[in-house]
């Protein structure tokens, strides 16, 4: 596997999400963290796509793995295999949709730390000694993200596309990853995405809810390692 890696973080993280992985893969390919910049997830997908090599590997997580998936549909011949984390092929349902409402008008009107603590509960991540300070953590990355980015980022998820044909089509190495306690992108949703794609894995990880990266890292960076090293489809169906 020579093709260089390319991460997209999920909603208001930064690279600082992938560091274990980054750490473990970067010994045998080359791999860089792109961020999510844009007013859309075409925006987004074409920014990626200018900084990117002319072909690569490809992982998101979250709003990243729909930005990966809109890369996939923009410039398929670039992407050489795809990997998919706790993210979602379906737009989203009009509930989900609309409970970002009042969390949005929170942010606006100075309540956005109370905001980010309804965005990513405790209970969206595995019941670990850790999981308070994960979340934490990631509430860092969203508070230097800022109201702005949340807000933005936000629209794009209430207004994601239908991309179900996108990975219909998708013939390339596939790999979906999925937290077991993820109540966010819950399990049966990732092995759905899974089941779309021809040559798709689903990995669930036992020990990680919404946020696999932090939660289990070793078991996140040994899954993209077995899918980046792998010639041959995992499941031709």
């Amino acid at each position: 596997m020579t093709d260089c890696l390319v991460l997209l973080p999920g909603f208001l993280a930064d690279g600082r999400v992938y560091l274990d992985q980054v750490a473990d893969l970067s010994r045998k390919t080359a791999v860089t963290v792109a961020p999510l910049l844009g007013e859309s997830l075409a925006e987004m997908a074409d920014h990626v796509l200018a900084q990117a090599p002319e072909r690569f590997a490809l992982a998101g997580h979250d709003l990243g793995a729909s930005v990966a998936t809109e890369i996939l549909r923009r410039a398929p011949g670039r992407v050489s295999r795809i990997a998919l984390i706790c993210g979602s092929a379906q737009p989203e349902p009009p509930n989900v949709a609309a409970a970002r409402e009042p969390r949005m008008v929170k942010a606006r009107t100075g309540r956005f730390g109370e905001a980010l603590l309804e965005e990513l509960p405790t209970t969206t991540l595995h019941d670990s000694p850790h999981r308070r300070a994960i979340r934490d953590h990631w509430i860092d990355m969203a508070l230097e993200a800022g109201v702005e980015t949340y807000l933005t980022q936000s629209r794009i998820l209430q207004r994601r596309p239908d991309h179900q044909n996108v990975l219909r089509r998708a013939r390339l190495p596939a790999l979906v990853i999925g937290g077991a306690a993820d109540t966010i992108s819950p399990p049966r949703r990732q092995d759905f995405i899974a089941q779309l794609m021809p040559r798709a894995e689903f990995r669930l990880i036992e020990k990680a809810g919404h946020l696999p990266m932090l939660e289990a890292p070793r078991s996140v960076s040994r899954a993209l390692a077995d899918w980046l090293a792998a010639d041959a489809p995992f499941v031709l169906r």
